[in-house]
């Protein structure tokens, strides 16, 4: 994938805030997402169909849950920005409420 195309894909905020989930928690279910991100299963569904088809995310089954990961095979640099992504203090203010909804989701399935 090209840099144009992988900003491209980033560019839309639902898939913006799936990777930054996905690559903080290191593996997290479409359930969790829809929880974290407050939207339709159809819809996250849709985004991390993209996301996978790029082959920036991987998908693994685990009974009739599917977890999504950051593919470790990627290029350096879209690893180095997608860690710069998760590691900026800016965008974990703006996406605080994702990560606070994610560990109500998480602590109430278990």
């Amino acid at each position: 994938m090209l840099p144009h195309q992988f900003f491209k894909m980033l560019s839309d905020e639902t898939r913006l805030r799936c990777l930054i989930l996905i690559a903080r928690e290191e593996r997290v279910s479409v359930g969790e997402l829809c929880a974290a991100l407050d939207q339709s299963q159809p819809k996250i569904s849709r985004h991390l169909a993209i996301l996978r088809q790029s082959g920036v995310l991987l998908d693994q089954r685990d009974g009739q849950w599917v977890y999504y990961l950051v593919n470790s095979e990627l290029p350096g640099w879209m690893r180095k920005v997608i860690a710069g992504l998760t590691a900026s203090n800016c965008l974990k203010a703006e996406y605080q409420q994702d990560i606070a909804n994610y560990q109500v989701a998480t602590s109430t399935s278990k």
